[in-house]
């Protein structure tokens, strides 16, 4: 479980996170939306220590992540291409994780194999490094990398941003197997709300690092994100049901 309570994050005067209190169950996927700068990535890096917050805590697990390690070994996320190693090919990257994870090479080949339609023969056998891949691809090795070693929590942002439909329609498939098979918790920030109300089943929406919304996907969810993201104030699109 994730447990976030009192957490505010602030540069100088500006404060850009105020959450009081905000928790996600094992098993749950979990969406994230929100404009630019509404604190959705702050977020999301607080979680995974890689900036500290002004006060508050989070804890995965019961592990409280800006002073124990032991979260990390079953947290997985990918945030953007910093997370990778570009001077690597693709292979040498995921062989790299495996021996982190302790993986042997028929446990990695069959990881990789969940991955092939994503992957579409663009990936793996071309010796690319993986700066030298487009956009979309590195995104799916990304996303790959973010899934091995049997994480229990993962983390992805933006996950369906520069893949084209099929590749969005397969990850879709990929992030639903996991978290059936492997009751895998997910952490979705995306502003693609057609892909984020379909694989989550609870949204939250942040405004200017503010809970404006926290509530379970149901058949009104979609025409309600795009009601608010429209101009009308949340608090009338969740009363009028729009």
């Amino acid at each position: 479980m994730l447990l976030i309570k009192d957490l505010k994050k602030s540069y100088k005067k500006n404060e850009v996170l105020n959450i009081e209190k905000l928790e996600v169950p094992q098993g749950q996927s979990f969406g994230l939306v929100g404009n630019n700068g509404a604190g959705k990535t702050t977020l999301f890096r607080i979680i995974l220590d890689l900036i500290r917050a002004t006060s508050g805590h989070v804890e995965i697990e019961g592990n409280d992540v800006s002073t124990t390690e032991e979260w990390k070994r079953f947290t997985g996320s990918f945030i953007d291409e910093k997370f990778l190693i570009d001077y690597l090919t693709p292979e040498e990257y995921f062989d790299f994780l495996a021996k982190i994870y302790g993986l042997s090479q028929s446990d990695l080949d069959a990881f990789l194999a969940q991955f092939e339609q994503l992957f579409n023969d663009e990936v793996l056998g071309h010796k690319k490094y993986i700066r030298d891949l487009s956009k979309g691809n590195k995104k799916k090795v990304g996303v790959a990398a973010a899934l091995i070693g049997n994480p229990s929590i993962v983390l992805l942002d933006e996950p369906f941003e520069n893949l084209d439909p099929t590749s969005q329609i397969r990850l879709k498939k990929i992030i639903d197997a996991f978290k059936k098979d492997r009751n895998v918790t997910f952490l979705i920030s995306s502003h693609d709300l057609n892909h984020v109300t379909e694989i989550c089943s609870r949204i939250v929406l942040l405004e200017k690092g503010l809970i404006k919304m926290d509530e379970a996907v149901n058949e009104q969810t979609l025409s309600q994100l795009n009601a608010y993201f429209g101009g009308n104030a949340v608090e009338d699109v969740i009363e009028k049901g729009e």
